[in-house]
């Protein structure tokens, strides 16, 4: 009984804060860092593929393979997707339908970024881009894991982990390395706005901030041109 006073009381203050102007902002901050976090992870694999094959299959190999990876945090990092996107949707929504007429007349050029001004538009298409990434890696990967469940294919051969397979043979199509640069585009747009935006949500306006728009800048130019030299580099070795 106790327990579940405590568990009540927790869901109301969670309410409260997550219903509030800033309560969306900041959470809307904590799951763009956790994503950032996962992309940078992500960046870190998937560069082995270009590095050393090898390793890239035994990292994927365990990633893929591991309960606690599968079982608990892909659940978490799924659930963090789709809370960022549904958290951004709905602040922009209530920023729209909030303004005056008299402001819609204002001069965005002058007050914002280009990027700033079309978050929703570059979250949308990134949106539209991981659907797309989902359908060619993840649920193929569990059709065979979980459905099919034959262990050997996308994840065994006998000689080896096919993760570095399946990755080239998915960059051999050029419209789909086209669709995969732009998306990466699109994601440095966003995170060029989205990375400072996080910190100062939660208030990390100090004598660090000019160093930290230095690293944002670099976060959301460096890794996602990362991924379109690792996109480029597979189908390049695929075709010449």
């Amino acid at each position: 009984m106790k327990y579940l006073c405590v568990v009540k009381k927790y869901h109301k203050i969670m309410s409260g804060f997550l219903s509030s102007s800033i309560g969306k902002k900041i959470a809307m901050a904590l799951s763009a860092f956790f994503l950032m976090f996962f992309i940078l992870q992500h960046f870190a694999i998937n560069i082995l593929s270009v590095i050393n094959p090898d390793t890239f299959n035994e990292v994927s190999h365990f990633m893929g393979t591991n309960p606690l990876v599968q079982f608990a945090l892909q659940p978490v990092l799924i659930f963090g997707v789709i809370f960022h996107f549904a958290m951004g949707f709905v602040l922009e929504f209530k920023n729209k339908s909030s303004r005056k007429i008299g402001y819609a007349k204002n001069n965005g050029n002058a007050n914002s970024t280009w990027m700033s001004r079309n978050m929703i538009y570059s979250g949308g298409f990134i949106l539209v881009f991981l659907v797309i990434h989902f359908i060619d890696f993840w649920i193929p990967e569990l059709n065979i894991k979980y459905v099919v469940g034959d262990n050997s294919g996308l994840l065994e051969d006998g000689s080896g982990y096919r993760y570095f397979e399946e990755l080239q043979h998915k960059f051999v199509p050029l419209w789909r390395v086209g669709l995969y640069c732009v998306g990466f585009i699109f994601l440095s747009l966003h995170l060029l706005h989205g990375f400072n935006s996080a910190f100062q949500s939660v208030g990390a306006n100090n004598k660090f901030t000019k160093s930290l728009k230095g690293f944002g800048i670099a976060y959301a130019i460096i890794i996602p041109l990362g991924f379109i030299v690792i996109a480029l580099f597979h189908f390049f070795n695929n075709t010449h």
